[in-house]
């Protein structure tokens, strides 16, 4: 099963066991560890995948975690069983709470049942993350481009398309129509961040256009209701569902409410969304409320500032994008950390100044330097503690002092 993965693990070794033998046994460890490790294909033909340490499947996770076997599915009819069905039981949890951004496999009632907040027994974690509503559509963008697998499109996704762009515009004025509101109790907290404040509804913004998101893609609350890089995802994947409406669905409905969503959201980033800075100039910030209030950092989690050329929103030479890079990967970024072995984006999720090697691979893949790659090869060698794997976030300065052993 799954050998175009392997085929791919052998071409590597043949590539560079020779001048990168350390770097073809992390290879063959960790491509294909979410396939060994957490992927459950299920008798309905859809498949359930775990983050890894905890048995519950998240829409942003799973999606990122299939993503890199994408570009192998193409002739590995087990590849594409596996993402398809992924795909499809995604479809199928939008359904049933797209409010909700982690589920159990059976209605088990497993998870966070005593938050304050609309829980059901399949449902995990009800924090509404905008991006859990983005990655689903990417992916199936991406499965489609490499496959042109029309069984993809069923009628179960079709809904899920419409109840994504329902729950956009819905959420875009969430303070006067949203039904939306969050709230755990201080003995289940393991952070500050894990509640939503003001009784579940945030603070409160203003109208942009932009989405407003509980959560950031880390779990944590936000600051400010408009998380800009998600917004910025949301552009995207609108774009996505318009082709999806028009080519393959005949929904021209859908294709219109979303190509309207999608402009109301472009414009709110570009007229609200950017900071002149004092130092980098125009960059974008991180969180806003609409009333003039910016919050000016990054997380390593994507959707970030650091990953606008991985989500596809601007290129990497985009002028606003490099004063915001730059931004990122300086001491101006709370949660920029250097240390002996690594330096990169950490978050406010772990603990202060750990990195995250998330962080490290999207500052890799969006970098437009080789220089620049080869050297976060070198720390991500470096920083795995010995395991061969990578990890939730590390010690710079011990890498052997890291959180999650296993983060597929």
């Amino acid at each position: 099963m799954y050998t175009s993965i392997y085929d791919r693990i052998d071409m590597i070794k043949k590539k560079f066991s020779t001048s990168q033998p350390e770097l073809v046994e992390m290879f063959r460890k960790c491509y294909p560890n979410t396939l060994e490790t957490t992927v459950e294909l299920l008798s309905d033909n859809t498949t359930f995948v775990i983050t890894g340490d905890i048995p519950a499947m998240w829409l942003r996770d799973s999606s990122a975690q299939v993503r890199p076997y994408i570009a192998a599915s193409r002739e590995d009819e087990d590849l594409q069983r596996m993402i398809r069905g992924l795909i499809h039981r995604q479809a199928q949890y939008i359904l049933l709470d797209p409010y909700a951004n982690a589920f159990n496999k059976e209605p088990d009632g497993s998870g966070h049942q005593t938050d304050i907040t609309e829980m059901g027994p399949h449902i995990w974690e009800r924090k509404f993350e905008l991006d859990s509503l983005c990655y689903p559509v990417q992916l199936a963008k991406d499965y489609w481009e490499a496959t042109r697998d029309t069984k993809l499109f069923n009628d179960t996704l079709h809904e899920a398309l419409c109840l994504i762009v329902q729950t956009m515009q819905t959420e875009q004025h969430h303070n006067e129509k949203s039904p939306y509101s969050f709230e755990r109790s201080a003995e289940h907290r393991v952070l500050p961040s894990d509640t939503i404040p003001f009784r579940g509804r945030g603070t409160r913004t203003n109208y942009t256009g932009m989405i407003w998101s509980g959560f950031r893609p880390s779990d944590d609350a936000c600051k400010f209701g408009f998380l800009v890089p998600a917004n910025m995802f949301a552009v995207v994947v609108l774009g996505h569902i318009i082709e999806f409406a028009t080519e393959i669905y005949l929904d021209f409905e859908l294709e219109s409410y979303a190509r309207q969503l999608r402009d109301e959201i472009e414009f709110g980033i570009q007229t609200y969304g950017i900071f002149h800075h004092p130092f980098h100039g125009p960059i974008y910030a991180y969180e806003i409320d609409g009333f003039g209030n910016y919050n000016l950092m990054d997380d390593a989690n994507v959707p970030s500032l650091l990953s606008i050329p991985y989500l596809g929103y601007r290129a990497a030479d985009d002028s606003v994008y490099r004063n915001t890079r730059a931004f990122v990967l300086s001491q101006n970024n709370p949660y920029y950390y250097e240390g002996k072995y690594a330096r990169g984006v950490g978050s406010p999720h772990t603990p202060e100044g750990y990195v995250w090697h998330i962080g490290l691979i999207i500052q890799g893949l969006t970098s437009v330097y080789q220089d620049e790659r080869d050297e976060i090869i070198q720390m991500l060698l470096q920083t795995t503690a010995e395991t061969g794997f990578m990890h939730e976030s590390f010690d710079p300065q011990q890498p052997k002092t890291f959180t999650r052993p296993w983060f597929a």
